[in-house]
């Protein structure tokens, strides 16, 4: 009887657990302000936050959780959660436009670095004018502390890449 109700337990522990993952996003219209005076707008389809494996694509509007599995000192698992609940090992990351003035249309990227180490990445843009992957520079996270990255103009996408602790 006592292995049985450790087995549920564990089933139970783990159902809760693994219902957190977000692994994709629902697909929504995404419509920024291009311009001072066009819109942008597309369709963005049902898809993975990770591309490839620690390769993450975040839009223009979304704030996401992403939950890391540490190994010696490098970042080996990375997912996007539902919800934060282990925030000793979650990057919040919340990327939004300031469109209010239309003449001074900003990008804002805040990251949230939980860990007890420096956190460095890399990072590719994609904006509605050019309309091409562009790279861009972003300032290393020092621990337990969050970054503030500004573009003066719209981006549609990024790309956050090459995820280390230092």
């Amino acid at each position: 009887m006592k292995t049985f109700i450790i087995i549920v337990f564990s089933i139970f522990s783990l159902s809760l657990y693994s219902q957190n993952d977000t692994p994709k996003r629902n697909s929504y219209k995404l419509e920024i302000a291009a311009n001072e005076t066009q819109q942008y707008a597309a369709d963005i389809p049902e898809s993975p936050y990770f591309v490839k494996e620690k390769i993450l694509q975040i839009y223009c509007g979304e704030k996401i959780f992403v939950e890391c599995e540490i190994q010696g000192d490098s970042i080996s698992k990375m997912k996007v959660v539902e919800k934060n609940i282990n925030p000793e090992k979650t990057i919040i990351i919340d990327f939004s436009q300031n469109s209010e003035n239309r003449k001074e249309i900003r990008t804002d990227l805040n990251v949230k670095n939980p860990f007890s180490k420096k956190l460095i990445y890399e990072a590719l843009m994609f904006t509605p004018i050019s309309q091409k992957w562009k790279s861009t520079s972003i300032i290393p996270i020092m621990p337990n502390l969050e970054n503030f990255e500004m573009w003066p103009h719209s981006i549609v996408t990024l790309v956050l890449e090459n995820w280390k602790l230092e």
